[in-house]
């Protein structure tokens, strides 16, 4: 894991996600690249269907957006990681899906509950997820530290989709103490769990196999238990959904985890 694509966007969660990407860069002695996206849409129209304001507008966001670059940049001198910066003006989905196609990860945040609009991190997550090459590690709300030494989770099934995320995960999953591979006792249609702890031996890391009972709960509640009881400091699954009607649909467990997991989580479809 040696490129970090790292999501630049001035909220409330950035400084979470850059010290998410830093950690992980010390700990995989990776290259972080900052892509700042900048939406830009104009503040009216006036009743010949002309613009007004675009100009000044324009020259506001890149003026904050220049300070804001200044400040990121003047920390990221200090942390002694290898790192670029990338600046890119218009749709922020389609450029992250476009930047990260050589990364080994892309860092975004976990949305935050009534935000809406084109940066809303939830559409953002699902549409990257699902069309993107790369896994996509979702940064939760509040975030400090990403402790990549530490016990891990991987959420098992047996379905491509979790099986494609573990092996994604293989450079991060190498690192970990331990690797909690959990299988809820009502969710499981594909190879055992015992298959993926085989397959983790094989590349020399230490796993244990969990059957967590659902105890009627739904899937995502018990895993999230699971990620709780086992102090698993991330956790690795596969994201389901489907693009229907021009409008990416995320299955349900995804769906949930993404907004409610307490700690990071890493997606790939």
């Amino acid at each position: 894991m040696k490129t970090i694509m790292l999501h630049i966007h001035d909220d409330s969660e950035q400084a979470g996600r850059l010290q998410i990407a830093i950690d992980l860069a010390r700990a995989a002695d990776a290259h972080i690249t900052c892509l700042q996206l900048v939406g830009l849409e104009p503040l009216g129209i006036d009743p010949l269907g002309g613009f007004f304001g675009l100009s000044a507008m324009i020259e506001t966001i890149h003026a904050h957006d220049h300070r804001f670059r200044q400040d990121l940049e003047a920390r990221l001198r200090q942390e002694g990681v290898a790192w670029d910066w990338r600046c890119f003006d218009g749709a922020v989905i389609e450029t992250l899906i476009a930047q990260s196609r050589l990364a080994d990860v892309l860092v975004i945040s976990q949305p935050v509950a009534g935000r809406q609009g084109a940066d809303d991190p939830l559409p953002i997550v699902a549409d990257v997820v699902l069309h993107n090459n790369a896994p996509v590690l979702v940064v939760p709300i509040g975030a400090k530290a990403f402790a990549a030494n530490a016990d891990a989770m991987l959420a098992w099934n047996g379905s491509a989709e979790a099986a494609h995320a573990m092996r994604l995960a293989l450079p991060l999953l190498k690192r970990a103490a331990c690797v909690h591979i959990v299988e809820v006792s009502d969710d499981r249609p594909g190879a055992p769990a015992a298959d993926a702890a085989l397959f983790l031996a094989r590349h020399g890391i230490a796993c244990e196999v969990h059957e967590w009972p659902a105890k009627g709960r739904r899937t995502a509640v018990a895993l999230r238990h699971a990620a709780t009881e086992l102090d698993a400091r991330y956790v690795v699954m596969g994201a389901y959904g489907h693009s229907r009607l021009r409008e990416t649909v995320l299955g349900g467990v995804t769906r949930e985890l993404i907004q409610s997991s307490t700690v990071p989580l890493l997606l790939a479809h």
